[in-house]
């Protein structure tokens, strides 16, 4: 009899499972790897050496002339040692790189799901170079044989998708996620200028406002990673000069950047951003006693003390978006969940459930800027006002 029953259970669930395996299969859309291979000769590669790459999914209809590039995310490296380790996975060599990747949220192809870009030319452009595309040194060292040259990628990546149709671009967008986000930021107005005149462009950064900000132990350890990261590939000289000039390194900071950048932006951020949470406010080095570690996790976890800090943090965030509130051709949706990058997925992007501020979703607030419907910007209530966010929880081996 136990048999049967375990036996009727087993069936069951079996037959669950294949059932979600068949919805899941139903909704994914899979978008194949392209190598740009001739940018090998022109030194536009990836850490160890490799061609660049991206995945585009074509554009038909209304929208087979307008092209959104995303740039993804990975955050950065600050040496030849973290450098290195890169060069062993996708974030630093294309060898590594999957060969399809499931598009959704603001890439998605669903009219429903994603009503302005669905029928775009839609790519996504792999991150190998470990400075959000900024560096360019033209030495390569003879013992760790480490190519810097996320700017000549930028530009090749461009080059070639120009070659299929961009020249032709009547609208167009460069986007990213975290340190995809802050290439759309630093390289906005380079994007412009590679565009024909005629085309629209704007840009929009999600999760990619990383501020100067000191950790709880006193430090600005960001503001020293990012020094690092800038001086090891020669970031600067491709960064605005008028910021440069005036603050060296830390124009690789967005809120310094702001007032430089002439081409329409949008900047979609959490107001606790969890990465900036986890690595700029109470990264390891300075809490060697793992206090925060809980909280990180999950912010339901921290003490009044520490979101007494994150607090302070989101604080620090609006006023450095204080110059933003100006601009004329900016956009902006700051709500106050525990996340990091909201475009990508479905879920927050646009869904019966997903995040909202004044009614509108992000995809909402988002085609209200770029399609010129009003001045969008939004701001949330501090925490834990929001009923709407979609507070990240991680587990231990995410963190």
């Amino acid at each position: 009899m136990v048999d049967k029953r375990m036996s009727g259970f087993t069936e069951r669930w079996f037959a669950m499972v294949v059932l979600v395996l068949m919805v899941v299969s139903a909704n994914a859309f899979l978008v194949d790897l392209t190598l740009v291979e001739d940018a090998v000769a022109k030194g536009a590669v990836c850490l160890d050496g490799s061609p660049p790459g991206y995945h585009l999914s074509r554009g038909f209809g209304s929208g087979v002339n307008n092209w959104l590039v995303h740039f993804e995310g990975g955050s950065w490296c600050n040496n030849v040692t973290t450098c290195s380790a890169r060069t062993k996975t996708r974030l630093g060599s294309s060898k590594y790189m999957i060969k399809q990747v499931d598009f959704s949220g603001l890439l998605g192809n669903n009219k429903a799901r994603n009503p302005d870009f669905y029928n775009w030319n839609r790519i996504k452009v792999r991150y190998c170079d470990g400075a959000s595309f900024t560096g360019d040194v033209e030495a390569v060292n003879p013992v760790d044989k480490l190519y810097f040259r996320g700017q000549r990628v930028f530009k090749a990546v461009i080059g070639d998708l120009m070659a299929k149709g961009m020249i032709n671009a009547q609208q167009a967008v460069i986007s990213g996620c975290s340190a995809g986000g802050l290439t759309s930021i630093l390289h906005c107005d380079n994007f412009r200028a590679l565009m024909p005149k005629t085309t629209k462009v704007k840009c929009l950064a999600d999760a990619g406002f990383f501020i100067d900000v000191k950790d709880v132990s006193g430090a600005y350890h960001i503001r020293s990673f990012f020094n690092e990261v800038a001086t090891l590939q020669q970031s600067v000289k491709n960064l605005p000069l008028a910021c440069t000039e005036k603050l060296g390194t830390q124009c690789f900071f967005p809120q310094y950047l702001l007032p430089y950048i002439q081409t329409p932006l949008f900047l979609l951020n959490a107001g606790y951003d969890s990465w900036q949470i986890k690595n700029i406010v109470a990264p390891g080095v300075a809490d060697p006693h793992g206090l925060w570690h809980n909280c990180k996790l999950d912010i339901k976890k921290c003490s009044p003390n520490q979101l007494e800090t994150m607090q302070g943090f989101r604080l620090e965030m609006l006023n450095a978006l204080k110059i933003f509130q100006n601009s004329a051709s900016g956009g902006m949706f700051i709500n106050s969940c525990y996340a990091h990058c909201q475009s990508e997925m479905q879920e927050t992007w646009l869904a019966n459930d997903s995040p909202k501020l004044n009614g509108l979703s992000i995809a909402e607030a988002v085609q209200n800027w770029y399609f010129g419907q009003g001045i969008v910007k939004e701001t949330d209530c501090p925490y834990p006002c929001d009923s709407t966010c979609h507070n990240r929880v991680f587990t231990p081996k995410e963190y």
